[in-house]
């Protein structure tokens, strides 16, 4: 057994798997780094969806602006200048029309009104989330999305390949609803240690009322939504204010504990990603960088060391303990032979 780090993308076309998962790489290394914890990341791998949805991933050689592979977000390194923009009045209006928000499009059950609207901004906003929600192909009287199997499918086989292991799983924007679509219906026999959400839409109605018709299909508990049960230790969920993505943010106010007591725990964190001084609050390098994540990441990683000196002392203390062992045995035949030929 091992220690792992998986982690899945979000919305939108991407650069090709290697070079995708080498940023996510250094990113996190980055944070290890900023905020002194000398460890070398474990096992990483990433569940790499963008080619199922996009013809070709964006190319960091494409010059032209306006071509749909041109590369405008590439992963940086953090400022030292970086400007944190003041949260108070933010953070509170944010609260007030979260909560509004889900009052008006959410009945008690999580069925969704005004449908209509969600549909439209999903449409003009959030394409992969489109695909992913829709019913693309009908046979007899079912209906299936094709492309919403193939995306699951990616993170479901690196979780069974690392079924043994101890893993952390991060899931950034869609991707934190596709790691938890996996851990509740495909994959809910896989254990996940420490489960990490970052720039998540998992509180937006539209998103909650799929979750909670696909668990009504399933024949789960619907309301309140459940913590998937794969995840056994921590869910922590991570938002920057300013991430628009991450609109609801307090995921504990919708997800409830599962049988293991896990639920979200909502951090509020500062995602220091800007490129030639645009920043991007919602931009997956910032968030892999935070001192939060970072710190997780560290007990993580230190976990298993502690493990594996469980495991030596358990092995020293075996050896120790057959060799003692041996040695009593040799006695007790030692005295018996003497008892012997004094008889």
């Amino acid at each position: 057994m091992a220690n792992v780090i998986i982690g899945i993308h979000g919305l939108g076309n991407k650069p090709a798997k290697n070079l995708l998962e080498h940023w996510w790489r250094i990113s996190i290394e980055e944070g290890l780094s900023t905020f002194r914890y000398k460890r070398s990341l474990p096992c990483f791998e990433l569940a790499y969806w963008a080619d199922i949805v996009y013809d070709k991933p964006n190319d960091i050689l494409e010059k032209d602006v306006d071509s749909p592979y041109y590369l405008d977000q590439p992963y940086v390194r953090g400022s030292k200048n970086f400007k944190v923009k003041t949260s108070d009045g933010r953070r509170k209006i944010v609260d007030f029309l979260g909560k509004q928000m889900n009052r008006i499009f959410l009945d008690d059950d999580y069925s969704l009104n005004y449908s209509f609207i969600t549909d439209a901004i999903l449409k003009k906003y959030f394409r992969d989330l489109e695909i992913y929600y829709s019913k693309t192909v009908s046979t007899g009287n079912d209906s299936k999305n094709i492309q919403n199997q193939f995306i699951k499918e990616r993170l479901a086989v690196l979780l069974e390949k690392h079924r043994n292991d101890e893993i952390m799983l991060i899931g950034h924007s869609m991707g934190s609803i596709i790691a938890y679509d996996v851990l509740t219906f495909l994959k809910p026999d896989i254990r996940v240690n420490t489960f990490i959400t970052i720039g998540s839409p998992l509180g937006l109605p539209v998103v909650l009322s799929k979750i909670v018709a696909e668990r009504k299909e399933a024949g789960l508990e619907t309301v309140p939504v459940k913590t998937p049960e794969a995840v056994t230790g921590v869910w922590f969920n991570y938002s920057d204010i300013q991430d628009k993505v991450a609109f609801n943010y307090n995921l504990s106010d919708y997800y409830s504990e599962n049988s293991s007591g896990v639920k979200p725990i909502d951090y509020l964190v500062v995602n220091n990603y800007e490129c030639d001084g645009e920043p991007n609050a919602h931009k997956v390098f910032g968030y892999l960088r935070t001192r939060e994540l970072a710190k997780v990441v560290n007990d993580f990683i230190l976990s298993e060391k502690l493990l594996d000196e469980q495991k030596s002392k358990w092995s020293i203390g075996k050896f120790l303990s057959n060799i003692k062992d041996k040695i009593s045995l040799k006695k007790r035949k030692t005295n018996t032979s003497r008892q012997s030929a004094i008889i």
